[in-house]
């Protein structure tokens, strides 16, 4: 398999993820319809417009038909599946699941085509970060809370992850699927792990 579709590959994984994530947002923000919609659109092509343009390419979001089907199938399956009316706890698991996916995908995505770029080492890890958070700050902008990279724990900290370890196996090995697939198992397992476990950064406290 070639970059570009392992590109394209995580790009699609990245927006069902996403998309889900977004909409499961929308239902627990009790959005409205079109707002549910906005929410799950926003989270699953924003960090891609946000990574095309610092690439000074149109976004993909633009030029492309699979990733408007893929987010508008996903809406579809959610509102079919009734998500919107599962259990709270169920609905948890499900929307850090998804996040967590789309996080690892679109971190794969900025770092490969960063690399492509010949983006040096700060200029991956960023774009790979941009990725992977840009739709999620934006949404969470909208609805007036707090972005949860800023304060979720070890959330922002899987995208650098991913990226240094791309960067590493590129450099030693040469990036291929099955690289990319143990990175991103990888990835998924830990941040799965660390929410679970309720792994946080330190933070720094004006009363200390």
């Amino acid at each position: 398999m070639s970059d570009f579709n392992l590109v394209v590959v995580a790009d699609i994984l990245g927006i069902i993820a996403f998309a889900l994530s977004g909409f499961l947002i929308g239902v627990r923000h009790k959005l409205d319809l079109l707002g549910i919609i906005i929410a799950a659109s926003i989270t699953a092509l924003g960090g891609g417009v946000v990574r095309d343009a610092i690439l000074n390419r149109t976004p993909f979001a633009f030029t492309e038909y699979y990733p408007a089907i893929t987010v508008i199938s996903t809406i579809a399956v959610a509102f079919v599946f009734r998500l919107y009316r599962s259990e709270k706890l169920e609905r948890k698991r499900l929307f850090v699941i998804s996040d967590t996916i789309g996080l690892v995908a679109f971190s794969i995505t900025g770092a490969l085509l960063a690399m492509d770029a010949d983006f040096n080492f700060f200029g991956v890890i960023i774009l790979s970060f941009l990725t992977a958070v840009g739709g999620g700050v934006i949404r969470d902008t909208m609805i007036n809370q707090v972005p949860s990279v800023l304060i979720s724990d070890f959330y922002g900290s899987i995208a650098l992850i991913v990226a240094i370890l791309l960067l590493v196996s590129n450099k030693l090995w040469g990036v291929d699927t099955l690289q990319v697939a143990l990175i991103a198992t990888f990835a998924i397992i830990l941040r799965l792990l660390a929410y679970y476990k309720q792994w946080h950064l330190p933070k720094l406290s004006p009363d200390n």
